[in-house]
């Protein structure tokens, strides 16, 4: 999958990382999310000339992979957890040392305000959005949950067209698709 098919259909996370878009809403995204990562140290997981992050002595990419092919969405997740457990470790450490009410439960009796709001989120199958409408009660009048399933699985009809039927489950499965995702 090329990084214009990638844009094109829409599709987010690592599905598009691993067609070499550098695109993450952890850094992209609006300052409401972004500013949640400031002081963490984490680099977008995507080729970039020829070359993933170098802060690990990552295994090689074999030189019959092509940037935007099933092994490249694979190895653009498996970095992402690797890079999860450094990015928890850093909020374990600075949380230790943190100050504040950050430990107290919430107040579910607490009145939202009144209005509306969509945030979109980096989620580990790509990009998530939530959008909520409050009448001024405890509980949203309106809630809603966009995931990147959808967009992701729009490619598939593309991607395997021409693809012998033996090779569908690999391509299905590098998407990492969840089909109870798909209506929401």
């Amino acid at each position: 999958m090329s990084a214009e098919m990638a844009i094109d259909y829409g599709t987010s996370g690592p599905v598009l990382r691993g067609s070499g878009v550098d695109h993450d809403l952890r850094r992209d995204g609006e300052e409401a999310y972004t500013s949640m990562y400031d002081g963490y140290a984490f680099e977008v997981i995507v080729q970039k000339d020829g070359h993933y992050p170098k802060d690990r002595d990552y295994p090689a990419v074999p030189q019959e992979a092509v940037l935007g092919d099933c092994w490249h969405r694979f190895y653009v997740r498996m970095l992402e957890v690797m890079q999860a457990i450094d990015l928890v470790r850093q909020a374990m450490e600075r949380y230790s040392n943190a100050e504040g009410s950050f430990g107290e439960p919430l107040k579910l009796n607490q009145k939202l305000p009144v209005g509306e709001a969509y945030l979109e989120t980096e989620s580990p199958r790509g990009q998530m959005g939530f959008y909520l409408v409050s009448d001024g009660n405890a509980i949203p009048w309106r809630a809603r949950a966009r995931s990147s399933s959808f967009c992701n699985l729009s490619v598939t009809a593309p991607l395997c067209a021409g693809c012998l039927i033996a090779d569908v489950p690999a391509i299905v499965g590098s998407l990492d698709i969840v089909m109870g995702e798909i209506d929401r």
